[in-house]
């Protein structure tokens, strides 16, 4: 278990008195610039009439993943929002530095979720995250972080979560996504350690970098809503998908041949075993090599980047269990109002998608 300071009160932030009832906006100085000026993170707190959970919801953890940026926002800005009891630690932007610099990563060149919990003494992202560590993560008791995609690809909303462990289970359960990933994380991230220091965390990741994508940010909005729903924390009803599916296995399919790609797929897409996902073209519309699927799935992510090269991934491809009903997840999305068959068809409108023709056809 990490080295896990003494847990603070949200009560009171640096000085700063959070009352019951209210909402009050704090600044985390988490580093200097060059000329010695303190840089901070902006966070809203806000309490509920009786104590209870404390949940951070950070956003921004690599600098340039602004879905979940938008999410916090929409919290933030939503006076409905009314907690009954317990607190609300809200992080819009957590690696302020990366933003700034419109990167991933921060200017060490390093990932600052690679670096928790973090070291007082250590590197320039390694103090960072000791910092989060020891203000955020110590004052809560458990917590959503919000990522996308990496450059250049998308992802279908799926929620990351260590299902072995009773807590960060019942989490990933009630936000209410259709797809989760069984992990435990990387080692040095986030979730995973704050899990091992008893504050349960989970990932939703969702959409493209520096995008806001409106069924993405509604994803995560309803997903956390749903917890704090689940948690008594907020009056409300719990609004999850029919259909759930959990994924153990996942497989990058890589381009073998440089060329030009024709998608066959979208993200979210259910598909059977040998589904074509992709066909690799030269630029005069000469097939190189065909892309399919190795099992029965779903996407969960892709390029958004049609030019490959070899080795370059270009579909990630989720398992579905054998006793998973994959007709559940197409009528589920058949439903005209229908979240999950918005967020498809949203995410769908970043790619060309086309037919691929039958052998017959050719």
């Amino acid at each position: 278990m990490p080295d896990f300071p003494k847990r603070k009160s949200i009560e009171s932030w640096r000085g700063i008195e959070v009352a019951r009832g209210q909402r009050s906006n704090v600044f985390l100085p988490v580093s200097e610039s060059y000329s010695g000026i303190s840089l901070k993170i902006p966070i809203q707190i806000q309490r509920g009439l009786e104590d209870g959970p404390v949940v951070f919801i950070t956003a921004a953890l690599h600098g340039d993943e602004l879905n979940g940026t938008g999410a916090v926002r929409e919290l933030i800005c939503d006076e409905s929002l009314q907690l009954k009891r317990g607190a609300l630690i809200l992080v819009p932007i957590l690696n302020l530095l990366a933003f700034d610099r419109h990167s991933r990563y921060l200017p060490d060149r390093r990932d600052l979720n690679r670096f928790f919990p973090g070291s007082s003494s250590g590197s320039l992202t390694g103090r960072i995250a000791r910092q989060i560590f020891n203000e955020i993560v110590s004052r809560s008791t458990m917590g959503i972080d919000l990522h996308t995609a990496a450059l250049r690809r998308t992802n279908y909303p799926n929620v990351r979560a260590d299902m072995a462990n009773p807590a960060t289970k019942k989490l990933a359960i009630d936000f209410g996504s259709e797809v989760i990933l069984s992990s435990s994380g990387p080692e040095g991230s986030l979730r995973r350690e704050a899990t091992r220091a008893g504050v349960p965390t989970i990932v939703m990741e969702g959409g493209e970098v520096w995008k806001v994508e409106p069924a993405i940010v509604a994803t995560a909005v309803r997903g956390i809503k749903n917890i704090l729903c689940a948690i008594d924390m907020i009056d409300g009803e719990i609004d999850r998908p029919e259909t759930r599916v959990v994924i153990e296995t996942t497989k990058w399919i890589r381009a073998s041949r440089g060329g030009f790609l024709q998608f066959h797929v979208r993200p979210g897409e259910v598909v059977e075993k040998d589904q074509p996902l992709a066909t690799n073209t030269s630029l005069l519309g000469q097939e190189r090599n065909l892309m399919v699927a190795p099992f029965r799935g779903v996407i969960l992510g892709m390029t958004t980047t049609p030019a490959v090269s070899p080795g370059e991934p270009v579909c990630h491809v989720g398992q579905l269990a054998t006793d998973t009903h994959a007709v559940d997840l197409r009528e589920n999305r058949a439903e005209a109002r229908s979240l999950e068959r918005k967020t498809v068809k949203d995410l769908a409108s970043n790619v060309l998608v086309v037919e691929r023709e039958s052998e017959d056809a050719q």
